[in-house]
């Protein structure tokens, strides 16, 4: 399922139309990463949490030539899904 159609169904679900529903989500996906981005975490019950960790810094393999490289710290988003969620799978 990509974005267009999972405005589709929200759509029909909701009895929006495409458009106000494609404007609900991107305005839910832009909170949510900035929420994230300054450190929150966004926690929605029975479906998930996001949020960011940081990865430590460490030493990697370059494969093409086999030379060891430093890999930086730093900060990614993470999801984890609640545990209605989980139930589903």
């Amino acid at each position: 399922m990509n974005k267009a159609d999972l405005v589709r169904a929200i759509a029909s679900e909701t009895n929006m139309t495409f458009r106000d529903t494609e404007a609900v989500l991107k305005a839910f996906t832009d909170t949510v990463m900035q929420a994230v981005a300054d450190g929150e975490k966004v926690s929605l019950v029975g479906f998930g949490s996001f949020h960011s960790i940081t990865r430590k810094a460490r030493t990697g393999r370059n494969p093409a030539t086999g030379q060891q490289i430093d890999i930086p710290e730093k900060s990614v988003p993470k999801f984890t899904p609640g545990k209605e969620f989980r139930d589903k799978l």
